[in-house]
Order: C-alpha cells, then structure tokens, then sequence
C-alpha cells in the first residue's frame, strides 16, 4: 500500500522517462503542440477551462512551428539560387556537399545580416 507522499512516486517516474525520450530527438524549433498546449492547460486551468486552453495553446503552437519552417524553408530556397550545385561534381561529391534547409537558412543569415534600423533623418 502507498502512503500519500509516495502516490505520485510513479506518475513522476513516468513524466521523466517520457521527457527524456522527448527531449533526445528534439530539435531546437519554437511552437509546438505540447510546450505551447502545456501553457495554454496551465492559463486555463487558472479561469477553469484547462482543456480549452490546451486546445488554443496547441493550435497557437503548431501554426508558429509551421511559421517557423516556411521562414527557414524560404531562406533555404534564396541560398540554394544564390549558391547553384555545380554541375561538374560527381553525385558522391554532391552528396557530401549537401546541407539541410536549416543550415542553408543559418548561413544565408550569416550572410545577409539585417542592415542597421532606420532611425530619424537629420541626425
């Protein structure tokens, strides 16, 4: 029989392994369902209403994750027409040579680095 100190011993157990399985093949990308959902269940739960807020945190999530990846798709794109493959490497050379959409998009950033902010005229 479990004493009361001990009856959440096994949901703690369980959260831990499934954030460890969660957290070894994350990638860093902002939005998601569950960091998002998991906001949105807490503010709800505030006003009574945790799984409304958990649906409107997962939806807010997954359109920024989507928001996030078209960016960086776009990016990618913009570096791929800057740096054309060569024609004359040979596919192994190629496929050594590739990178994926986000380092293409973290180099095109590199490369192209936001101009300073317009600031008032007559300065």
């Amino acid at each position: 029989m479990l004493t009361n100190g001990m009856r959440g011993l096994p949901l703690l157990a369980a959260a831990a392994l499934m954030t460890a399985g969660l957290a070894s093949g994350a990638r860093a990308e902002p939005g998601g369902c569950l960091k998002y959902g998991a906001a949105g269940a807490v503010g709800g739960h505030l006003v009574h209403h945790g799984v409304v807020g958990a649906m409107g945190g997962c939806a807010a999530g997954m359109y920024k994750r989507h928001e996030y990846r078209k960016t960086v798709r776009e990016k990618a794109a913009l570096y791929d027409k800057e740096h054309p493959v060569d024609p004359n490497l040979s596919a192994l050379e190629r496929y050594r040579a590739r990178k994926t959409d986000e380092q293409k998009a973290t180099l095109w950033d590199a490369e192209h680095p936001p101009g300073p902010p317009a600031g008032p005229s007559g300065h």
